[in-house]
C-alpha cells in the first residue's frame, strides 16, 4: 500500500476539469485508490464522493493506494493534482 501527501496546486480546487481529468487517470489502473481531506474519505473512482470532500486549492490531501500498480498510480495521481490552471488547459487537449 502506498500512502501519500499531496497538495493541491488547482486554482479551482477540485471541480469540474481536476476532478474528471483525477477521475479518468485513477480508473485506468486496477488498484484500489481512495482519497481523504480531514476526516472524510472517498473512493477516488467516484466523482460525487470526490466533490463531497470539498477539496480546495492549497487543500492537503492523503492518497491511499493498493494494488498490483499502485506505482505507476502514485506517481500518475500526484501529477494530476498538482497541476496547474495551465497544466489543465494542456491536458484537456
Amino acid at each position: 500500500m502506498t500512502i501519500m501527501e499531496v497538495t493541491v496546486k488547482c486554482k479551482s480546487g477540485f471541480q469540474s476539469k481536476l476532478t474528471t481529468l483525477f477521475i479518468q487517470k485513477a480508473n485506468s489502473f486496477t488498484s484500489g485508490i481512495f482519497i481523504e481531506n480531514g476526516e472524510r474519505k472517498a473512493n477516488g473512482k467516484s466523482l460525487l464522493g470526490l466533490l463531497s470532500l470539498g477539496i480546495g486549492n492549497g487543500s492537503k490531501v492523503i492518497i491511499s493506494i493498493d494494488g498490483d500498480d499502485e506505482a505507476m498510480a502514485s506517481v500518475k495521481l500526484r501529477e494530476c493534482l498538482e497541476f496547474d490552471e495551465e497544466d489543465l488547459e494542456r491536458a484537456a487537449v
